[in-house]
């Protein structure tokens, strides 16, 4: 059978795509986890189309099946009534927000036309690419990926800095978005070198019209001592800035806050005590990639990662915050509120960053690889999944999940959940019997009947068999006791 998830992610996702127009927008809905939209397209095209399609295909490998695709989808979710799709719109630090989706500060939002660009497309906000008055000399090569059995990107590495115009253009392109665009909200991230040149660079983005000013105290890979993380890992500079910032301007003040601390709690603690309207986290991971590609002129050095592979510990940090009972009640009266960064790719990243408290999410990577268009069906997805459960405001979901995080030590110890195989779709490859007997409990025999079965007396219900299996034919049986030794 067609794995309609790994055949959708063959997809090139071609410009103009030969396939067309609706065929390729389909495949890039399943590729994007927007199940519903796929099903709508598919569903207007006739088996001719596809067929034509799937010849027109320009694979370097070999062509998408896409009737296939159409076939393995048909039995998925009921398709939902688009005409009554759910509004995304959101209060963030007192900004109403047409959907929670707002570029990151960074390569993608770097002048007046990328940023209009993205608007057209639905983003609804941007956070500018940092403003300073430093100057800013790139390198080059300055991108890296850390790749895996062909995804392209599990990981991405950078060495990009700030923003390379004159800061007062940079603020004249703000003012014009504004202008242009009045109900985006539009985000100036800033980086000073003194407490005054901070203070300049905050004013001149209220007096561009601009709705929020960002701190950057978290770049991994500043030239100079004394920025961007630098002052992210001290609390005293987060407080000393921050609230010297937040009586300068009227705007709200969001600081963006480094990954590269041992706990998020006490800088965002020092933010709150400063008055920061909300917090940007989490910004780029210090990394060394080893590749030729990673070199400069021969040489290597420690840089930002980003991309899916940084989403775990950027939720940890999230809820680092949202978690904590005063940054939380914060949170929940609109003292404070946070804006998740870290490996969102899908409308369904966005979702858990959401449920563990972020009124706001901010997208870098995913765009760097796919495009301002795939801000389609991270809006389309999320609707139809509130719809699916009957949620007609996205506060309802801010912070949902929050009650199920716990502690380690309070987790049930005392059942186990055996895995169950579903003979119809095992095909036999050995896979579960590889991972059991290198890596878990010997629990699965293998025979030359190439037929797996579970020792139950050795299984110890850790699932790896599930994880590894390719062909999704492990589940998983009911919740039981242990059984007693």
């Amino acid at each position: 059978m067609l794995h309609y998830e790994e055949e959708a992610a063959r997809c090139l996702l071609c410009v103009n795509a030969p396939c067309g127009e609706k065929v390729a927008r389909a495949i890039r809905a399943l590729r994007f986890d927007n199940l519903w939209t796929a099903i709508e397209l598919f569903n207007q095209l006739t088996d001719e189309e596809l067929k034509s399609s799937e010849e027109a295909c320009i694979h370097y490998d070999k062509p998408i099946r896409i009737a296939e695709l159409k076939k393995n989808i048909q039995n998925a979710p009921k398709i939902q009534d688009a005409e009554k799709l759910p509004s995304l719109e959101i209060n963030f630090c007192d900004m109403v927000c047409e959907n929670p989706f707002f570029l990151a500060s960074s390569a993608v939002c770097t002048n007046y036309d990328m940023v209009a660009r993205a608007f057209e497309a639905g983003w609804a906000g941007v956070f500018y690419k940092t403003i300073t008055k430093a100057e800013i000399r790139e390198v080059s090569p300055r991108f890296d990926a850390v790749r895996k059995e062909g995804t392209p990107f599990v990981g991405f590495r950078n060495m990009e800095q700030l923003s390379e115009n004159p800061y007062e253009m940079d603020f004249d392109i703000l003012h014009r978005l504004k202008v242009n665009y009045p109900t985006k909200r539009v985000v100036a991230s800033i980086m000073g070198q003194t407490e005054e040149e901070w203070i300049e660079l905050a004013k001149m983005a209220e007096r561009a019209g601009c709705d929020a000013v960002e701190l950057n105290f978290s770049c991994p890979q500043m030239r100079l001592t004394g920025l961007g993380s630098d002052i992210g890992q001290n609390s005293e500079l987060i407080l000393f800035y921050t609230s010297y910032i937040k009586k300068a301007v009227s705007i709200p003040v969001i600081p963006k806050m480094t990954p590269n601390v041992m706990s998020m709690t006490g800088p965002a603690l020092a933010c709150f005590y400063a008055g920061a309207n909300g917090i940007s986290a989490i910004n780029t991971i210090k990394s060394i990639t080893m590749s030729r590609d990673a070199e400069v002129s021969e040489k290597k050095t420690v840089s930002g990662y980003s991309g899916k592979a940084v989403k775990p510990i950027a939720l940890r940090m999230i809820y680092e915050m949202t978690g904590n009972p005063l940054l939380h009640k914060a949170g929940i009266e609109k003292h404070m509120d946070i804006s998740g960064i870290g490996g969102i790719e899908t409308w369904r990243d966005a979702l858990e960053f959401i449920q563990l408290g972020c009124r706001n999410v901010q997208v870098c990577t995913a765009v760097m690889q796919y495009g301002y268009r795939i801000i389609d069906d991270l809006i389309l997805g999320l609707q139809h999944y509130m719809q699916e459960r009957g949620i007609v405001e996205l506060k309802k979901l801010v912070g949902e999940e929050l009650k199920n995080i716990v502690l380690p030590h309070d987790l049930d110890r005392e059942t186990m959940v055996f895995p169950k195989i579903d003979r119809e779709k095992c095909i036999g490859c050995g896979r579960c019997h590889v991972s059991c007997m290198d890596g878990g409990h010997q629990a699965i025999e293998f025979g030359e009947d190439r037929k797996p079965k579970i020792i139950g007396k050795k299984c110890v219900g850790c699932h790896l068999c599930r994880l590894v299996c390719p062909t999704g034919a492990i589940g998983m049986a009911n919740r039981m006791n242990k059984p007693k030794a």
